[in-house]
Order: structure tokens, then sequence, then C-alpha cells
């Protein structure tokens, strides 16, 4: 077991699985509407029936999957921007929890709950990236939007590649804040971590900030999240 302070993540010496699970998709159904403009003109109905109630490009829109975003800097220097794809049609509660973390919106008696100025505290070469401490910046604190902790969604989605995004946690059902970026394919976290979703744009700055960690976590320079929000 590879911990910091509660926060841990599974080392792949103590927990394997060859499972595999493909994540679910959902396809749109589409109607065809009547398109014989000589019919439609013979009917009563016809200006009904030609006004269009909801475009295939709208209907869309509105189930596409949220995008937020990390500008970070390491060791004081900018090094650019990564763009997260979330997928809330698997783990919509998860999802949420990490969009208003970007955003700030979730405010509480203390202040917002907010990512913005958190580092990353523990990064590993050839494993992951882990951060979203924002209250302790040390891997023992943070805090979800639901309160202290929530309850593992599901586990649908693998750890089958770089570049996805996971939660960290210190056991069952005890999610906050706390998350990881693979940086290789994670067999062995499968059913114990919760994957959310994964980085599009911006994996050359992960592999920069890769190469600042260490094999015990600790980072040679700091690696921080200057700003974030929603695309």
């Amino acid at each position: 077991m590879s911990k910091v302070g509660p926060m841990f993540i599974w080392k792949k010496s103590l927990y394997n699985s060859s499972m595999r699970l493909a994540s679910p998709r959902f396809l749109p159904l589409f109607v065809s509407l009547v398109s014989n403009q000589a019919l439609l003109s013979k009917a009563p109905i016809a200006r009904i029936l030609k006004t269009p109630i909801l475009s295939f490009q709208s209907f869309s829109s509105t189930m596409a999957r949220p995008r937020v975003f990390f500008d970070i800097s390491i060791g004081g220097n900018p090094e650019g921007r990564i763009v997260f794809e979330l997928h809330n049609d698997i783990v919509p509660k998860t999802c949420e929890n990490f969009r208003k973390l970007c955003t700030g919106e979730h405010v509480e008696a203390s202040g917002p709950l907010h990512f913005k100025g958190s580092i990353f505290h523990r990064i590993i070469p050839g494993f992951m990236c882990q951060g979203g401490d924002f209250t302790n910046h040390n891997g023992t604190g943070g805090r979800s939007i639901y309160g202290s902790k929530f309850h593992d969604e599901n586990f649908a989605t693998k750890h089958t590649k770089p570049g996805q995004l996971s939660m960290a946690n210190c056991g069952p059902n005890t999610n906050g804040s706390q998350f990881f970026i693979t940086l290789t394919k994670c067999e062995w976290l499968d059913g114990k971590h919760v994957v959310f979703g994964d980085v599009i744009s911006g994996m050359d700055v992960v592999t920069k900030m890769e190469k600042v960690g260490t094999n015990k976590g600790t980072t040679t320079k700091e690696v921080r999240i200057v700003d974030c929000g929603q695309c």
C-alpha cells in the first residue's frame, strides 16, 4: 500500500486483477420526420410539422460531457494547460464534485471549495500524479461538495491507460477532493478507485509534471494549479 496521510492508492504488489469491463456508452435515439413537402403542404398541420422541435446538434450539445481545465506551473514557471473530459454519463455525482471544485462555485461558511492555488503533493514517475488537497496541501486533507466524504459511485470504467482521472481515497466510500492522473495502465486499482474522466489535451504538461516526481512521491519542484475552471 502506498500512502500519504489517510489518502492512499493501492500498489500493484498488493492487488492484481484480470477483470476487464468496457465503459458503457449511451446511443441517442433519432426520430425521422416526414420530408415530402408536397404532402406536408396539403396537410392542415403542415406549419407545425415544418417547425423543428429539437435538432440533432442541439440534442447532442445537451448530452455533451463537461470539460474542465488546470493551468499548471512547475517551480513557479507556467507550463501550460491540461483539459479534462468528465464522464458524467457514467459517474455523475463524482464528476459534479470535481467540476464544482474546478470552478469554485460551491461555497461553504469557510469560503469556496476550490482547486485553484493547490499543489500536486505526490508524483510517482511511471505511476500517477496526485493532487486535490486544498486544505492541508500534503495528502491528509481536502473536502467534497457533499461533505467530508462520499461513497464510491461505481467502478464501471477501468484504469486502462495513461491520462485517466481517478479518485484517491483511504478505503471504500471515502472520496473527498483528492484525485490522481494515471501515467500508465493501472489495472490493480480497478474496483478500488473510481475513474471519472480523461485528459483530452495537455498530456505534454502531465509528462513535464512526471519528470519532477520521485519514487517516494515527493516532488523536486513545486507543481501548482495556478488557475482552473470549466471550458
